[in-house]
């Protein structure tokens, strides 16, 4: 079972910028694709990017596409969301995920951090 765990979220300012960590404690992260969500109050899970096992295969979601950078490092079982020019809309917590294959669908999705929040201000 692979246990994941989000960090680096905060309070910014509109433009501002923030760079979130998930963190695996599983040798055997590199076989898993990793994916980012996003769950703001009273809406759905939303997908916000993928990177593959060797990240070889990337995808974003066309609302952060731009502004957020998705990169791994196996060696050091981490996976990042560098994300720029944050806008209030960017506001929820946001998750890490784990799942055999690159799907975009978050009950296809494994294994799941508990969430870091992300608070844009305007």
């Amino acid at each position: 079972q692979v246990q994941l765990v989000e960090s680096g979220g905060g309070l910014v300012q509109a433009g501002g910028s923030l760079r979130l960590s998930c963190a695996a404690s599983e040798r055997t992260f590199s076989r898993y694709v990793i994916g980012w969500f996003r769950q703001a109050p009273g809406k759905e899970r939303e997908f916000v990017a993928v990177i593959s096992t060797w990240g070889g295969t990337i995808t974003y979601s066309d609302s952060v596409k731009g502004r957020f950078t998705i990169s791994r490092d196996n060696a050091k079982n981490t996976v990042a969301l560098q994300m720029n020019s944050l806008k209030p809309e960017d506001t929820a917590v946001y998750f890490c995920a784990a799942a055999p294959n690159v799907v975009f669908t978050a009950r296809l999705y494994d294994y799941w951090g508990k969430g870091t929040q992300v608070t844009v201000s305007s």
